[in-house]
């Protein structure tokens, strides 16, 4: 058993090449082969938005507060709030984020395949993150 105390996992900003806006990740767990998974908590300033990405395994969220958005590439940009838990299927190209005006903070996991979690790509544009379906 490893009990992780509170503060001894520094939070990171989250790297401009895969983010629009400043967004923040508390680590909570990346869990020693041969478990697979991984999991944060990721808080999203207002606008602020993770680019086009895929995970090999897929992706649960869960909204822990605020406002946010969540787009599958070819669907529509979906409102997500507290309590709100998406799936995002192995593969599938995807964005999450805050909305415009209010941040949002959410849980994120994933398992990795042969130790990749993400796969990051493209910035959403802001005409697609600004199409709220």
């Amino acid at each position: 058993m490893d009990v992780k105390k509170l503060g001894s996992v520094p939070t990171r900003r989250q790297p401009p090449e895969s983010f629009t806006g400043v967004a923040w990740q508390d680590p909570i767990i990346e869990a020693p082969a041969p478990a697979r998974v991984r999991s944060g908590r990721v808080s999203f300033e207002p606008g602020a938005r993770t680019a086009w990405h895929t995970h090999p395994l897929g992706q649960t969220l869960h909204v822990i507060s605020g406002l946010g958005r969540v787009q599958s590439v070819g669907g529509p940009v979906q409102e997500i709030r507290p309590g709100d838990t998406v799936w995002i299927p192995p593969g599938e190209k995807h964005w999450h984020g805050a909305s415009p005006t209010i941040g949002m903070v959410h849980i994120a996991i994933q398992e990795a395949l042969d130790g990749k979690h993400v796969e990051w790509m493209e910035y959403v544009t802001d005409e697609q993150y600004n199409k709220v379906g």
